[in-house]
């Protein structure tokens, strides 16, 4: 699905081949500064290479309409960001933004359940904890119909308990859905537990400069 030839962004890595499969669980762990965050927008086409080739499907990344291509390869920053004022403004946001078919009531209740999330829909967003956020982002994203998610420590504010129960739930979806997740995490254990291929950046980090 993602090739990668001789990829370098500038001081930050190089990638000099890599390729991530279709309807695969790609896990990417590293030390802090090790470009796992900048990989993602590469994957996005938040950013560009400074050097070599990123293809999607075949298809030269650079070369890509970005809006069009963001709604394919839909990301989920480390600290969601909210949309609106209400719990289902937020919910939405992702089928507005593709503009997708928007799912009724029922559809939004069910995606909150499940990552057990028990909110008046018509309730305020901002009053969410940091956690409550990060899993309002992820049902969020499991409303749209986007073939490829990114996640960028999904679960970082969440207890160990609750994060691999969150996990699994997404990942049962991304399974049942035929979707390809490409997650960075912290956790060694969510990345044994949750992923198909797990890749280490630390050799792909140049002069251990970069951001997480």
């Amino acid at each position: 699905m993602f090739t990668f030839e001789n990829v370098t962004y500038h001081d930050i890595l190089h990638i000099p081949s890599l390729t991530i499969n279709e309807h695969q669980k790609t896990c990417i762990v590293g030390e802090s500064g090790s470009g796992k965050s900048t990989f993602l927008k590469l994957l996005n086409h938040m950013i560009s290479p400074s050097d070599g080739k990123l293809f999607f499907r075949g298809k030269n990344v650079s070369e890509l309409e970005p809006i069009a291509h963001r709604r394919e390869v839909v990301m989920l920053t480390q600290h969601p960001v909210l949309f609106g004022e209400s719990v289902k403004d937020n919910l939405l946001a992702g089928i507005h933004f593709a503009e997708q078919e928007v799912p009724d009531e029922a559809a939004c209740k069910k995606a909150m359940e499940r990552f057990r999330l028990h909110k008046d829909l018509e309730g305020e967003a901002e009053t969410l904890s940091g956690g409550e956020q990060q899993r309002l982002a992820l049902a969020r994203m499991t409303l749209m119909e986007s073939p490829v998610y990114l996640l960028d420590e999904p679960t970082s504010s969440l207890d160990e308990d609750l994060e691999h129960e969150v996990m699994e739930n997404f990942m049962t979806f991304a399974e049942e859905q035929k979707k390809t997740v490409i997650f960075v995490t912290h956790s060694s254990s969510v990345a044994a537990a949750f992923s198909d291929q797990t890749i280490d950046f630390h050799e792909y980090t140049l002069q251990g400069k970069g951001s997480s």
